[in-house]
């Protein structure tokens, strides 16, 4: 079974309740990216950890889009700095289109929603994270309105649509940098649980080629970005086996991308087993070598066979140059069955990212919003609070990096781009160690910064000098204030980001326009001290 009951079964479960949400938060716009672009483990690197913001964008009523249909209050900028601030990289937003297309034969989309889809990408790509939409709930034939469906008998009809949408989608965002990855559709198969049939997995090929040569075609950054692509329901024997998937061609693309690299992803889910992942029972609510009740954990789906099914990821795309995104992953809370289930769930995703890395993919966990019994939620986003933090450290812990300090779970950021700063640092002049990642494109650039205490106490309230390069102007930033906006800058803590333990870290950035010169900053000092 896969993530269609799942997302299918906690929809109707989560309608049933009620959340408010206000929309604050400045929206960036954002600007096209003419720098080289990255290779495939390069990309793979660079996305980090990522996380998915579910039940939301693809949620609908009647076969309407409406992010609050599946009881997720609306987006907020507020939401996304906290998911940076815990150390993802990487955002996957699930849109759905459905009764938002017109007729035939322009299929328009409604501005409004594609307006709604801009800001809520801007949230997350105007802070430099890497973000991946997708036509996710369009292709189920669970949804109300649904419509790509790979067995449906008018496939002339529904090419043209799929074709006309991802057209208007891409010409959107034809500008943004190569930080935003379009994916084609979501786990699309004709609803039957078994091996592959054919013509649905041709239909399924054709869609992918029509998207790819779509997005080419629109010109800009269109041309030369990463596109991803999955096979049958996103299942890894189905795409990775000889089961009838193709990988497009790739014939559009820019002429200055090296004939040797590739510029396609290819997309599965992971949710191996089943019984332990997403089954809303107490039987097994264990997983992995520390199991130690035999009867709570599941006879197959361990730490041998998550390797060998990511290993084939590996040997039938990443050696040939195509990097592996796993978009999916996660499992629900079974804490009320067994109150050890948390730390079952943490050791899962921690291997999961680990093994992933290991074979050249990047991860996104699968999280709907839904906290407590059932729930996949690392995040309260009415409250905008971690609620999930071991499985966040496991995650970090699991790709190898050392997660920022992530805000404590009794309060909340405040809701602007700079949150105000808090009261003036009292400690902490340690070691420090600061590494700048800039992305720059022809007259802006973003720069994520990521200060760690190298000493051995842990600093209490800091900020952070450091000298721009002639000619940037800081316009924006996140997780600090900034003063003044060129020459030598103070980035002061965020109210919820003050404290930095012992070997610990936390990210911040800004936005800046710049005459040429788009250098990494130099000079850093933390509450005065120099740092490395």
């Amino acid at each position: 079974m896969t993530s269609t009951v799942r997302k299918a079964g906690l929809a109707v479960l989560a309608a049933t309740l009620a959340f408010a949400g206000a929309v604050y938060g400045v929206t960036r716009p954002a600007a096209a990216d003419v720098t080289a672009a990255l290779t495939g483990p390069q990309l793979v690197a660079d996305m980090g950890a990522g996380w998915n913001l579910g039940n939301t964008l693809e949620a609908s009523n009647n076969g309407i889009p409406s992010e609050t249909a599946w009881g997720n209050p609306v987006v907020t900028q507020a939401l996304i700095d906290r998911v940076a601030a815990s150390g993802f990289k990487t955002i996957r937003i699930p849109v759905s289109y459905l009764g938002y297309i017109g007729a035939a034969p322009d299929y328009t989309v409604n501005t409004a929603w594609l307006n709604r889809i801009k800001e809520v990408v801007d949230y997350a790509y105007s802070k430099g994270l890497y973000v991946l939409i997708n036509m996710h709930g369009d292709g189920y034939k669970t949804v109300s309105g649904s419509w790509l469906i790979c067995d449906a008998s008018s496939q002339t009809t529904i090419q043209a649509k799929y074709q006309k949408v991802w057209q208007q989608v891409a010409t959107k965002f034809s500008a943004y940098s190569e930080k935003l990855i379009f994916e084609s559709m979501n786990e699309n198969f004709d609803g039957q649980y078994g091996n592959p049939t054919q013509p649905c997995y041709t239909n399924i090929n054709a869609y992918n080629q029509i998207f790819v040569n779509t997005v080419r075609q629109t010109g800009g950054v269109n041309t030369s970005r990463w596109l991803l692509v999955p096979g049958w329901n996103t299942n890894i024997d189905y795409t990775a086996g000889n089961y009838g998937f193709v990988i497009p061609t790739d014939t559009y693309r820019s002429s200055t991308i090296p004939a040797a690299e590739q510029r396609l992803m290819i997309s599965v889910h992971y949710y191996d087993p089943w019984d332990f992942t997403g089954t809303e029972d107490g039987t097994i609510t264990q997983w992995g070598a520390a199991a130690t009740n035999p009867a709570k954990k599941s006879t197959w789906g361990q730490e041998d066979f998550m390797d060998a099914q990511l290993k084939k990821m590996q040997d039938t795309f990443v050696v040939r140059g195509y990097p592996v995104f796993v978009g999916e992953y996660g499992s629900i809370d079974k804490t009320s069955y067994d109150s050890a289930n948390n730390t079952y769930r943490a050791n899962y995703a921690r291997t999961l990212v680990a093994t992933a890395k290991k074979y050249g993919a990047a991860t996104a966990y699968w999280d709907n919003g839904w906290n407590g019994q059932h729930g996949f939620g690392l995040f309260d986003r009415s409250a905008n609070t971690v609620t999930q933090q071991g499985i966040i450290t496991a995650i970090m812990a699991g790709l190898g990096t050392q997660p920022s300090t992530s805000p404590s779970p009794s309060t909340s950021p405040s809701p602007s781009t700079s949150p105000s700063p808090s009261t003036s640092p009292t400690g902490g002049t340690g070691a420090c160690r600061v590494t700048s990642t800039v992305n720059a494109w022809n007259t802006g650039l973003t720069n994520t910064l990521t200060v760690t205490n190298t000493g051995t106490t842990a600093i209490n309230g800091w900020t952070l000098a450091f000298t721009l390069a002639t000619g940037q102007t800081i316009t924006s930033g996140w997780s600090a204030a900034y003063a003044p906006s060129s020459g030598t800058v103070t980035a002061t803590n965020a109210s919820y980001n003050g404290a930095i333990p012992a070997a610990g870290s936390v990210s911040i950035g800004y936005q800046a326009t710049h005459t040429g010169n788009a250098a990494a900053p130099t000079a850093f000092k933390l509450n005065g001290a120099t740092c490395s």
